[in-house]
């Protein structure tokens, strides 16, 4: 399928590696002048021709300098991806989560992408542009992951429907993009979260790691790959989903079972 978004412009936030990086890639193929913005410029994304951005995007400073500095590189912005997210070793009991950690992922994970979206959109108006925001499968089914983040990906979410619905009768079309289990380095951690929990659990990481399809019950028994879901973004920014808007698509194997 052809995208048709040469020339197209975007920015790309939490672009230094995994589905943002993937992303980043997806869109220079296609032809699309891309901005990429990361607390840590990865090699990887200095390797694909994007224009990198270091900002610590969890700050309001941040994320002005991000859009001003894509304006001016860009000349405007027509396509967004709100991406950048995640959080330092996230709180599993909500007894021990303390405020600083509820503003902290609240500040990454939703404030972000709320500043991001409020300085990019009379570029998006003008160029009648689309965005896309990276939430997560947890949004839906929150229950024994971390609250904080699972709250703050899900007020992503219902920022994302009330976009649409405000800018959409002005040529802005705003999806949500909601991976499950995505094979990113966190899963090769050996100082990460994950591997904390698979001490706990009385396990190497690689074998926490190979079960964990297993434990949430995902239906095609394995993780997604970035570049899958970086292929879902790519097609939701294109003209191909003109009339795709509002909507949170899933992408996560088949371990949310609900309708």
């Amino acid at each position: 399928m052809h995208l048709n978004l040469t020339a197209r412009t975007a920015v790309v936030t939490g672009a230094g590696k995994g589905i943002g990086l993937a992303t980043v890639q997806a869109l220079v193929r296609e032809g699309v002048r891309v901005v990429g913005a990361a607390r840590t410029i990865t090699p990887e994304l200095k390797e694909t021709g994007a224009h990198t951005v270091s900002v610590d995007l969890s700050t309001s400073e941040g994320v002005s300098e991000l859009i001003d500095t894509a304006l001016a590189e860009l000349g405007g912005i027509d396509l967004l991806v709100n991406n950048v997210g995640g959080g330092e070793d996230p709180t599993v009991g909500f007894l021990d989560v303390e405020d600083t950690e509820w503003t902290g992922m609240f500040g990454l994970n939703t404030l972000s992408a709320v500043r991001a979206t409020r300085a990019a959109l009379p570029s998006l108006i003008e160029r009648r542009g689309a965005i896309v925001n990276v939430s997560s499968a947890v949004a839906l089914i929150p229950g024994g992951f971390p609250p904080a983040y699972s709250a703050a990906k899900a007020a992503l979410t219902a920022i994302g429907k009330s976009l649409s619905e405000e800018f959409g009768p002005r040529g802005v079309r705003v999806n949500t993009v909601s991976p499950g289990l995505v094979n990113t380095s966190v899963y090769q951690d050996p100082d990460g979260t994950l591997s904390e929990w698979a001490a706990a659990a009385g396990m190497s990481l690689a074998e926490f790691v190979g079960q964990l399809a297993q434990a949430q019950n995902v239906t095609t028994g394995r993780m997604a790959e970035p570049e899958e879901v970086a292929a879902l973004i790519a097609f939701l920014l294109s003209d191909e989903a003109a009339n795709i808007t509002g909507a949170d698509h899933v992408i996560d194997g088949g371990t949310v079972k609900t309708v």
